[in-house]
Parts: C-alpha cells; structure tokens; sequence
C-alpha cells in the first residue's frame, strides 16, 4: 500500500469515534501498566538521607545502607525500617500504590480477603495482597503475551499461508492436509496436557500457544495468494525475472495486508481469552504471579467479597470491548466499500 492508501485508512479509522478512543485508551492503559513499577510497589520510588538519594524501585538495598546491622534486604513496611527513617530525618517517596502484585499486607483491619478502604481501595485477595495492584500487574501480563503471541502468530501464518498460496499445487496441498489434522485436535486440552508435564512459565506458555494459533490466518493468507499470484502485476514480475521471495512480500503481500491488518485484534482477544482460561484452570503461569485468570478464580472461591468479581469482571469486559471496536474500526477502514 501507499502512503496515500495508509492516510486513506487512518482518516476513516480516526472518523470512527467509537474505535479511535476505544485505541486512544486502551493504548493509555497499556502505557500505565508497563510501568507498573513506578505505581504500585512495595518499595519506595525515592528516599533522601543524610544527603544521600536512593532509588529502591531500582535497587534492592540492605539494612546497612540504611544505618542498620544486618546485611539483609530491607522491608520498608517494617516498623523497624520506619524507625531507621524517622531517626534519621528521612524523606520517603511511595509510589500511588505502596505495594506490589506480590506483597502481603500483614496489617488488615479485616481478615482477608478484607473490602476496601482507604489503605487497599480494591480491597484484598484471599492472602491479603492488595487487589488493585496484582490488577494492574496482570494486566500487563495479559498484555504482553497477547502482543508476543499476535507477532509470531502473524509472523508463521503470514509465512506459512504465502508459501502455499504462492506456489500451490503439492505445497498447497501438503499444507492444507498438515492443517486440517493439526486445527482437528482439542486445543485446550492440549494446552492443558502440554502445561501439566513442564513448569508453566510466560515463555513456556507462548511456545505451546503458538503451535495453535496460527492456522487461522494461514488460511486467510493461502486465499489471499492464491488469488494474486496469477494477476497481472504479478505475471509481469515474474517476467522480469524477479525472484519468489521479492514478489511474495513486495507485490502480493501488501495487497494482503488488509486480511492480515482486520484479523489481528481477533487474535489479539482469544491470546487474553486463553491465558486467562489456563490460568483459572490452573494450568497457567506460576502460582502467586499476578494474573486475571487467577482473579477469575478467587472469586469463584471467596463469593462473599465481590469485589474480586466485580472488580475483574470490569477489567475483561473493558480490555475485550475496546479490542472489539479497534477491529471493528480496523475492518471498516481496509474495506473500500465503506466511506
């Protein structure tokens, strides 16, 4: 495409409302929890001392840097702790949230899982971690394995699809055979088999996700080949004696990428959809990483606190409805049909 056609497709994706600020937002909300961190953590983001500046949330120091005894790493909810500032005039800057997707706060006023208040104001989970923080952790984990997943998804279903489009015959039909038995298994129990024999971790669960996920828009890709390696354009190139590899992405891709450009939030909502599920199965990441699905779970555990249900059914259904109209967007701006 042209960079007349791509400003065509941004003025009529922006004329859409709804998918624009659906993107400007979910965009803001991605920005935030990538800086997590520096929102909610268990460490303060600066202490001034006797002079001296000191960045715990990038540092991990010891009580001796602080004017104790110990070389042990310092917990800065500890009264002990508290008492080492304040003797020495310490100034302490917390972040929004003063703690992590990981801390337990062994102060509630409330067994936990405590409601909220003014010190956790999603209140708690099961374990006393402060649930607006392992909210925002687990955002951005969703985010991320959706956005590693969609990228290789595209990348083997872009090249996969090409090759049988392009070339046909026993590679197409090669292909087409080797799909319809791969996309024939139960792909959740799969998942499930493949994560019960080995460690699940973040890249663990990316690898075996992506075995699956990317038939779908091979299929699209295969179409969209088949139908351009005869045109015109394409004869014309090979005529002059341009190689495979030139023609495939330069001329027929492009053309393409309209498929390719409307399918990827798809892919971008079933990666959250399928972490969250092996997650509330229990198949997922390690136990205690902050995680929706873990979310989804407590709350289907502790029915008596619906904040934990109120409060991840409100984070789904927000991510998965601006995923939703940023395709729809995207859909109506590739689509020449509509103005």
């Amino acid at each position: 495409m042209r960079d007349s056609a791509w400003r065509s497709v941004w003025f009529k994706f922006k004329s859409r409302k709804r998918s624009y600020y659906s993107l400007w937002l979910f965009s803001i909300l991605t920005l935030l929890s990538l800086f997590a961190e520096f929102l909610a953590n268990d460490r303060p983001l600066l202490v001034v001392m006797e002079g001296r500046v000191y960045a715990p949330v990038f540092v991990a120091y010891t009580e001796k840097h602080f004017g104790g005894e110990l070389e042990l790493q310092v917990n800065y909810h500890e009264p002990y702790t508290q008492e080492l500032f304040a003797e020495r005039g310490a100034t302490v800057l917390w972040p929004p949230i003063p703690f992590s997707g990981t801390s337990i706060d062994y102060d509630l006023e409330a067994p936990a899982p405590s409601p909220p208040n003014a010190r956790h104001w999603l209140g708690t989970d099961d374990q006393g971690r402060d649930l607006l923080a392992r909210t925002i952790y687990g955002y951005r984990i969703s985010v991320l394995f959706a956005f590693l997943l969609t990228l290789f998804t595209v990348v083997l279903g872009v090249v996969f699809g090409a090759l049988q489009g392009y070339y046909g015959g026993m590679t197409d039909l090669l292909g087409q055979r080797i799909s319809e038995m791969w996309s024939g298994m139960p792909v959740l129990f799969i998942l499930i088999i493949l994560a019960s024999l080995i460690q699940p971790n973040l890249w663990w669960l990316l690898l075996i996700t992506l075995l699956f996920s990317w038939m779908g828009l091979a299929d699209l890709v295969r179409a969209e080949f088949l139908r351009g390696r005869n045109m015109t354009y394409v004869l014309a190139a090979r005529n002059m004696g341009l190689g495979d590899g030139i023609i495939m992405f330069r001329h027929i891709l492009p053309n393409a990428a309209v498929s390719v450009f409307t399918f990827v939030p798809l892919i971008f909502t079933a990666a959250v959809s399928v972490l969250a599920s092996l997650d509330f199965l229990g198949y997922g990441l390690p136990l205690g990483t902050p995680s929706l699905g873990e979310l989804i779970a407590q709350a289907k555990t502790n029915l008596t606190a619906p904040w934990l249900g109120i409060t991840v059914f409100v984070v789904i259904t927000l991510m998965l409805a601006l995923l939703v109209f940023i395709g729809e967007g995207l859909r109506d701006s590739f689509d020449p049909r509509i103005v």
